[in-house]
């Protein structure tokens, strides 16, 4: 006579967790029946039942509820594995990674998988497996702009104190420019292939129908922008770009946010002089992205002129338009949102100097 199953009770908090498991449908398949098994137990039914259900062996349900019993809900993951164990040995690895602190073969730029094997004589597979597990990247690199300013501490607590305790009866603004945008014509339309398939996309060559330069103010506050549209980017394009924002606010104090820019703080200038309450903030050399106008500019890229097609520099900025009139309607200020930098774990020590 078979041994009887040990009966189930489900806790709340782990009937509404099995549910939700079985219920959604990015939980895994095993996953899913591992929660339906002990969800069924729950109500009564047999192993047997059970496997006749989910076609499966009895004994992998009598598996699943005895790990329920002994781990909880824990006990439906699977078992960490070892994975195959490692083949080469310290000194090979010791090996590999010395050579990546020597420069290339004479006529390569850079080391690859291949090029260390021929130089160490260690088989290219075993170099492939030492870089994975150091999180080695030949290929990747990354860049970084260290700003050198004398004065970056000071210039930048006055702009950060600015975002986080704007003065009152004020305005704060983040202006910029983004210049030579190209009006670039593309032949878009489906494509049909021989096997049959059709797919979408954009011909590799295109027409320049000329420039135009954007000038743009983003008010840290609501998150709406206001550009102007210009064909050069001088003092004289800048300061019409200024007045407009200037004639919209009459008497108020004005903050802007901007870069140090020669067209924009010249030494000597009668508009500053006219305008005591316009004030200028100037990031950091090196420092754009203490200026959250950028962030935008990097949205107008990539949600309407990546891939785009225009016939005319009017068609873009029309283009152009439309996009900012529609951001406006649900702007939102940027909330930074990155609390630590990530340190180089030990493992990866070498990965700063390949990725």
């Amino acid at each position: 006579m078979s041994r009887k199953a040990r009966a189930i009770v489900l806790e709340p908090e782990q009937r509404a967790e099995l549910e939700r498991l079985v219920r959604t449908h990015t939980t895994r398949k095993r996953m899913a029946e591992r929660a339906q098994i002990i969800l069924w137990s729950a109500e009564g039914q047999t192993n047997v039942e059970m496997a006749k259900r989910l076609r499966t062996r009895v004994a992998r349900i009598c598996k699943w509820r005895s790990r329920f019993v002994k781990q909880g809900l824990e006990g439906l993951l699977d078992e960490p594995r070892p994975g195959q164990p490692r083949k080469y040995s310290a000194e090979t690895e010791r090996t590999i990674l010395g050579k990546l602190d020597e420069s290339p073969p004479k006529g390569y730029a850079q080391w690859n998988g291949r090029l260390l094997a021929q130089s160490t004589g260690i088989p290219d597979y075993e170099v492939w497996a030492v870089l994975r597990n150091r999180g080695i990247t030949l290929q990747r690199r990354r860049s970084w702009c260290i700003s050198t300013d004398p004065e970056f501490a000071r210039k930048s607590a006055d702009i950060i104190g600015l975002y986080l305790d704007p003065p009152e009866n004020a305005i704060v603004l983040c202006m910029d420019e983004k210049p030579a945008i190209q009006a670039l014509e593309r032949a878009q339309g489906w494509l049909k292939l021989p096997n049959g398939k059709a797919l979408t996309g954009a011909n590799h060559e295109y027409r320049r129908h000329g420039t135009s330069t954007l000038f743009a103010a983003l008010n840290i506050a609501t998150g709406q922008v206001k550009a102007g549209h210009y064909e050069r980017r001088r003092r004289r394009e800048f300061l019409d770009f200024m007045n407009e924002i200037v004639a919209e606010r009459p008497g108020e104090q004005v903050h802007v946010i901007m870069d140090n820019l020669n067209t924009h703080v010249p030494k000597r200038d009668l508009w500053v002089k006219r305008h005591p309450n316009v004030h200028f903030h100037l990031t950091p050399t090196h420092a754009s992205w203490l200026n959250q106008i950028e962030i935008w500019f990097s949205l107008l890229s990539r949600y309407a002129l990546r891939g785009a097609s225009f016939t005319s520099v009017r068609e873009l900025r029309r283009a152009i338009d439309d996009f900012i009139t529609a951001h406006n309607k649900n702007a939102a200020p940027f909330e930074w949102t990155k609390r630590y930098v990530k340190s180089v774990h030990p493992k990866h020590k070498y990965s700063y100097l390949y990725k």
